[in-house]
């Protein structure tokens, strides 16, 4: 049978192989750890990005993700982005929560598919991405924000990433009501997140998570004072710090330049309402009655 120039593709097949590149996608270039780029992958598309002549992206469409393609430069591979590329390459038009601190987030308020959460701050909509993944596709995040302009962004982020069926932009100033109650778990990642405890904690289901992500121990010493005084419990917060190591055969080192401090993050768990004093029964009644009264015969 005569092959066609793309190995995925040839004359009795219509569709690519399962897996391959389509149009639509995205695709990681990577040439170095210094010189990735995301692109998106359209017909008649032609993409310069410094490695001599542009590249045709149509030479890319029925290839299978990890081809190495030649360039004028060397050469680079098409990758399949992951959560962690989305994110650090997402459009900026405020800070970013870095990915390490999206998934210790995720795992501390045991955000899983079906989960119902609520993220006051939507800002470049880094986190919201994770949480979508996360909550995918059983459950949905309604994401809040006092701006106008970053929900615009935050959604061209999270469509691009092809979540957007489960994400809700709201705009909201602080301290208003919610709409929307019965929270699995609640994000908050704005300056004065204490002003918010009494209203979320309304719409926080008994058990559910409260994550406050705050830059200085300043904001995370008041939110944690306002959490207890709201009767949260388990209130703790952590700091992650992530450093990489060289691997090299006899100089295996850590890199010299990290990044440090990016948030300090507060966990706490909303208690039920109403607390009453519970002593379990260990023994049946009916055994306890006959114990006492072997005890009176022996007696």
């Amino acid at each position: 049978m005569k092959e066609d120039i793309v190995p995925a593709m040839n004359e009795t097949i219509s569709q690519p192989i399962p897996g391959a590149i389509a149009e639509g996608d995205l695709v990681l270039v990577w040439f170095d750890d210094e010189r990735t780029y995301m692109i998106d992958v359209a017909r008649g598309k032609r993409v310069s990005i410094h490695c001599g002549k542009p590249l045709s992206v149509d030479d890319w469409i029925g290839q299978p993700f990890g081809k190495k393609i030649l360039c004028e430069h060397g050469f680079c591979y098409l990758l399949k982005p992951t959560m962690e590329d989305l994110m650090m390459k997402a459009s900026r038009e405020s800070g970013i929560i870095y990915p390490k601190d999206a998934a210790l987030l995720i795992m501390k308020a045991g955000i899983h598919s079906g989960s119902k959460v609520m993220e006051i701050g939507t800002g470049s909509g880094s986190l919201t991405m994770a949480l979508a993944q996360a909550v995918a596709p059983n459950g949905h995040v309604f994401s809040y924000d006092r701006r106008e302009d970053l929900p615009k962004n935050a959604y061209k982020n999270i469509q691009r990433a092809g979540l957007s069926n489960f994400v809700t932009f709201c705009q909201r100033q602080a301290m208003e009501s919610f709409s929307e109650k019965d929270f699995d778990a609640v994000t908050l990642d704005i300056p004065q997140p204490w002003e918010e405890v009494t209203v979320v904690k309304q719409v926080l289901k008994p058990g559910g998570r409260l994550v406050s992500l705050n830059p200085t121990f300043n904001q995370i010493e008041k939110m944690a004072e306002a959490l207890r005084e709201q009767g949260f419990i388990l209130v703790e917060a952590r700091e992650l710090l992530e450093r990489e190591i060289l691997a090299r055969a006899g100089k295996t080192r850590p890199v010299q330049r990290m990044i440090g401090h990016t948030e300090f993050m507060l966990f706490a768990v909303r208690p039920a309402d109403e607390t009453t004093d519970y002593r379990p029964q260990t023994t049946d009644p009916q055994d306890q009655s006959s114990t006492s009264r072997s005890m009176e015969d022996i007696t």
